[in-house]
C-alpha cells in the first residue's frame, strides 16, 4: 500500500530550479591562496607560474603533488604565495583539462590569466 503523503509527480520536476554545485576545489581567499597558471618548467620541483594578481612566481612542487600527478606547462593551478618571500609560492592543486574548462564557463577564473 503507498504512502498517502508521498506524490510521485512532486518528487521529480525537471523544471524545478536545481541548487547549484560545484564540483572542484576552489582557491581559499582567506587562506591566501590564489589561481596561477604554469608558464615554464625550471626543472627540480620548480615551474614558473604566472598568478592571478598579475606578479610572475616561482612555484616549487611539494612531494606529495609531485608523486601523485605530472604539472605542465599551461595548467591552471592553486598556489599559496610564501610570507616571507613574495615572488615564491607552494603549489596545492592542480586542475585537468575538463575542471579548467568547466571553470572557464562558469567565469570563475580571473581574466588575466583565463586562457581556457
Amino acid at each position: 500500500m503507498p504512502r498517502r503523503d508521498y506524490n510521485a509527480e512532486e518528487a521529480f520536476d525537471p523544471n524545478a530550479p536545481q541548487p547549484e554545485y560545484l564540483r572542484v576545489r576552489l582557491p581559499r581567499r582567506q587562506q591566501g591562496e590564489i589561481f596561477g597558471v604554469a608558464d615554464q618548467l625550471l626543472g627540480a620541483s620548480r615551474i614558473r607560474i604566472m598568478c592571478a594578481d598579475g606578479k610572475s612566481r616561482m612555484g616549487r612542487i611539494p612531494g606529495k603533488i609531485k608523486k601523485r600527478m605530472w604539472i605542465r606547462e599551461g595548467d591552471l593551478l592553486i598556489l599559496k604565495p610564501w610570507d616571507f618571500q613574495d615572488d615564491k609560492a607552494d603549489i596545492l592543486y592542480r586542475y585537468t583539462k575538463t575542471q579548467s574548462t568547466y571553470l572557464s564557463r562558469k567565469k570563475m577564473i580571473p581574466d588575466s590569466i583565463n586562457i581556457f
